[in-house]
């Protein structure tokens, strides 16, 4: 595939915030660390420097991955270097999508890898490890239970109330089924269909069944997928877990952040909440609220803990105590030797809200890197919007707005009354001169009828380009074509299609043409066909 790229701005599809943190906002600098560029990395690397859970998130990788080692050998070999002081890792995270949900996830995943690709070509002497953070104590099922394949919503539809990682996935047979019968008949549908069912199909947790098929996917580049719903990986965030319950400390910080940042004009995407840790069990993940008397109650299950025994809790059992979105980020940095965070746009916006905490635990900030985005479309696309005279920036328009340019742009006649109107004016000017002559209070009807004129012709330009549309008919239609193609539903591809429709026409290239495109440290949109 053909890469080209545009800025984001022209895009239309993005927050003020972000493009400001792309653009070097100064008003923004006090909320994140070192900037997403290689001189910012080279100090993130000082920082991280010394990183002590080594052996035990090696040893947690290993267990979690178990036999498909076997088959995964540069996956393998990460693993063991991250026991090596000089290896880092780059950091993208999602929730459990089934079928890996839209495109943009697959997208991540590839910035990860792209980036650690570059780092090594700037650092030789370091390693850099491409990691996805599975989002496996998340408990909103619904927005993770469905995908979209070829028009098609593909759904899921089980009860879940605890985490989704642990979720079984014995009942998804019928929607594998439907999944794959998308695909229809080809090499690359019978390969896919075949890694779907051996990630889906075996009767394992939602969590091992989604690290099955992105291992299938991505084990080339040596991706490590994590799944840190671990009691030994908890424990080392057990300290910052009894300050944020106990004494809301995390709340504090982000909300006085929050409020900062609204200052300055700059939305903010996420609410701290004064205790920032769910209760987990296999049963049910559940917010903990102080209650009036000073007491720790899990809601909706008539749970209460004293201050002393939720202290105990904490140490002796810390793999029931989850981190909701604001507290996920800091225990990600705890518990990985890592540089960079790489997240969609409103997961940076959040990301800026929540410096001062981890500057209040010391935890250095990672840099943030907002992950590649792309349209996917080939030749054949391409020439249509060539033909019709546009370009891939202008394509990112509204569809009247497209319309409207076309007709301007190839009919005979000219269809603005501008002119015109400046005759009118004049007239109009002579008019008013002569009948305050007369008498100055008519002024104002003259400039009541100038307004009624002046309205009338922009209704009558309206229907000339009106009429004229009607003439170009059959463009217009290829127009709405387009623009539905690439922007399904109005959105961006990446947010509603899932890349099976991709992966069948591109078959195994695909994600090395990915790979190939990307440019995480460009912050450019990417176009491929």
């Amino acid at each position: 595939m053909k890469a080209t790229y545009i800025d984001y701005n022209d895009t239309n599809s993005f927050s003020k915030t972000l493009i400001a943190y792309l653009n070097h906002n100064e008003q923004l600098a006090p909320f994140y660390g070192n900037k997403p560029d290689i001189a910012g990395f080279k100090d993130q690397i000082g920082k991280k420097k010394g990183f002590a859970h080594r052996e035990l998130l090696t040893k947690i990788l290993t267990d979690q991955y178990g036999d498909l080692l076997s088959s995964s050998p540069e996956v393998a070999q990460n693993i063991i270097r991250l026991k090596d002081d000089n290896t880092y890792t780059v950091t993208t995270g999602h929730q459990l999508n089934i079928f890996t949900g839209p495109l943009y996830f697959i997208f991540k995943i590839v910035t990860a890898i792209k980036l650690a690709q570059d780092l090594k070509k700037e650092f030789p002497d370091q390693e850099f490890v491409p990691v996805y953070w599975m989002a496996t104590e998340d408990h909103d099922f619904e927005e993770i239970n469905h995908t979209k394949a070829f028009g098609k919503k593909i759904l899921w539809d089980v009860e879940s109330h605890s985490a989704t990682g642990r979720l079984d996935t014995s009942s998804i047979a019928d929607t594998v089924k439907q999944y794959c019968n998308t695909f229809g008949l080809s090499d690359n549908a019978t390969e896919l269909t075949e890694l779907v069912e051996e990630a889906y199909l075996k009767g394992l947790s939602l969590a091992d069944a989604t690290r099955t098929f992105v291992n299938s996917l991505f084990k080339q580049y040596g991706l490590i997928i994590v799944d840190a719903d671990r009691k030994e990986l908890k424990k080392i965030f057990a300290p910052i877990m009894e300050d944020d319950i106990l004494k809301e400390k995390s709340f504090k910080a982000i909300e006085k952040t929050s409020e900062q940042l609204k200052e300055k004009g700059f939305a903010t995407q996420v609410h701290s909440r004064k205790i920032n840790f769910f209760y987990l069990t296999d049963e049910y993940r559940e917010r903990i609220v102080r209650t009036e008397d000073g007491k720790f109650e899990i809601l909706h299950q008539g749970i209460y803990f004293t201050e002393e025994e939720i202290k105990k809790e904490i140490h002796a059992h810390p793999e029931r105590f989850s981190p909701n979105v604001v507290m996920r980020p800091m225990y990600e940095e705890l518990i990985l030797p890592n540089l960079a965070y790489i997240g969609g746009g409103a997961e940076i916006v959040y990301w800026l809200q929540l410096k001062a905490n981890f500057d209040q635990y010391k935890v250095p900030f990672p840099i943030l890197i907002p992950r590649n985005s792309a349209l996917v479309t080939d030749d054949q696309m391409a020439g249509k919007i060539f033909r019709l005279d546009f370009t891939f920036k202008s394509i990112f328009k509204p569809s009247e707005t497209l319309k409207k340019d076309y007709v301007k742009r190839i009919t005979k006649y000219r269809l603005n009354l501008q002119d015109e109107w400046m005759e009118f004016n004049a007239i109009f000017g002579k008019i008013k001169l002569r009948a305050h002559k007369i008498d100055p209070s008519l002024g104002p009807s003259t400039d009541a009828v100038k307004a009624r004129l002046k309205k009338a012709v922009n209704n009558l330009e309206k229907k000339l380009l009106k009429a004229e549309k009607r003439n170009h008919q059959d463009a217009l239609i290829q127009i709405d074509r387009i623009k539905e193609k690439l922007f399904p539903g109005g959105a961006l591809q990446e947010r509603t299609d899932n890349f099976a429709e991709l992966y069948l026409k591109h078959g195994k290239e695909f994600i090395p043409d990915l790979v190939k495109s990307f440019n995480p440290l460009d912050f450019k949109f990417t176009i491929l066909y």
